[in-house]
């Protein structure tokens, strides 16, 4: 019984997926022989969104290192569930971005192959009662006025996409541009793809202590406890810890750690089609509240498993296992889906989101510090728009015309007084 099963005794806690085989992961881990010390840029951050910068920049020709303290996806990136996702996002600078990742991830397919498991099986967002039907049709409207695909589904039509959803379910929308990719997976193709190529060096398990600046100011590179690495450009791509390192050059960013757990149960036969979630979960992305925030959130993986969710709260780095809220999550998943009551959990694991309090990501130059840039702070949607964030840092960084604007992410939007900017200088 999937109630009974969130017990400590059935369950493997793990603070990394697994869905990623041990093979893959020290072959994606594994440092180069490259003796070089001097590159165009540094990328500090082997996640996806990191390995997506990477990609992009060694495609418009650059010799690039990339770093991280631990291996590959070792961070917020192995703990996701992978979403490519539009319809959580509301009209404006991250709908944009969404729009073009979605659109760029079939390209780095095309680059990596099926091996990433990129699932395009479209959304569905559900709603328990009349007074929140109507809410949802609303935002479906409005996000469809900006470039989304979305129906209004009644009760058959809901039945007819998740035939074991709950028949007292009152409708939703169905969202067909949604998505689903295995991320430990892709960043791992995409920085071995990079390896391969002779123009990206890999270098994990290698904390990055200080970033170098030369007497004006300017980026000169990275020192890592055994020595110094010489670049022009810095890309901070470290998620939840993208403060920490942009601290490393004196500057400030906003990013907080949000906690999440996520459930997995024993594989089943295809079972759940879509990503389905409850219409809680868009209001819930988007609360500034510290406190525990809950909303079912269930979708099938190509391995057969079901991942549950989704929790959110603002607990510092404190990985804990709270029992409570893994049991509040299989209550709301059963809601949805009945039928997982007599599903039995195999594991459950967790993760740290990097939050900032607008809800944006950071992306792009900081004009505090010539030479630094950001790609971080995607809280939940780095999988998602880390294709996206990784074009648009290579046209940045290399001079060309940008797909979209970035001032909307613009890092010196939350230290814009001339005081605290030059406390930094």
């Amino acid at each position: 019984m999937l109630w009974r099963a969130v017990m400590p005794d059935l369950l493997q806690i793990s603070w990394a997926t697994i869905w990623i085989t041990s093979a893959e992961v020290g072959r994606s881990a594994m440092n180069d022989a490259d003796p070089r010390r001097t590159f165009d840029a540094i990328v500090i951050g082997a996640g996806v969104v990191g390995a997506c910068c990477a990609h992009y920049l060694i495609e418009a020709g650059l010799q690039v290192a990339i770093i991280d303290r631990g291996s590959v996806a070792s961070g917020t990136t192995g703990a996701g569930e992978g979403n490519i996702l539009v319809s959580d996002k509301e009209p404006g600078p991250e709908l944009d971005l969404a729009l073009l990742s979605r659109r760029l991830w079939f390209d780095l397919i095309d680059v990596i192959g099926d091996r990433a498991e990129l699932e395009p099986k479209g959304g569905v967002v559900i709603a328990h009662d009349d007074a929140t039907l109507t809410r949802l049709r609303e935002f479906a409207e409005v996000q469809r006025a900006a470039g989304v695909e979305a129906h209004d589904v009644d009760p058959m039509q809901l039945r007819e996409l998740e035939p074991h959803i709950n028949p007292q379910i009152l409708g939703g929308v169905h969202y067909p541009q949604d998505m689903q990719t295995q991320p430990m997976l892709a960043a791992a193709h995409l920085i071995a793809r990079g390896v391969q190529s002779g123009r990206l060096s890999r270098m994990t398990d290698t904390e990055v202590i200080e970033i170098i600046r030369d007497e004006s100011g300017r980026v000169t590179g990275v020192r890592t406890p055994s020595d110094g690495i010489s670049a022009p450009i810095v890309v901070n791509a470290a998620g939840t810890w993208g403060g920490q390192v942009a601290a490393l050059a004196g500057v400030d960013l906003p990013i907080l750690p949000r906690r999440g757990f996520l459930l997995v149960t024993e594989p089943l036969p295809i079972t759940v089609h879509h990503k389905v979630y409850a219409a809680d979960y868009v209001a819930n992305v988007a609360s500034d509240n510290e406190g525990l925030e809950t909303s079912a959130v269930i979708e099938g993986t190509r391995g057969g498993t079901i991942l549950i969710g989704s929790s959110r709260e603002r607990v510092g780095f404190d990985a804990t296992l709270d029992w409570s809220i893994v049991q509040r999550l299989a209550a709301q998943a059963v809601e949805v889906f009945p039928m997982l009551a007599g599903v039995q959990l195999l594991r459950t694991y967790g993760g740290f989101r990097p939050y900032c309090p607008d809800h944006l990501p950071v992306i792009g130059a900081d004009a505090r510090v010539p030479g630094l840039m950001h790609a971080c702070g995607h809280e939940g949607a780095g999988v998602g728009l880390a294709a996206a964030t990784g074009y648009l840092i290579a046209q940045a960084i290399t001079g060309r015309s940008l797909d979209l604007p970035l001032e909307p992410f613009a890092p010196v939007r939350f230290d814009s007084t001339p005081e605290r900017v030059g406390a930094h200088a």
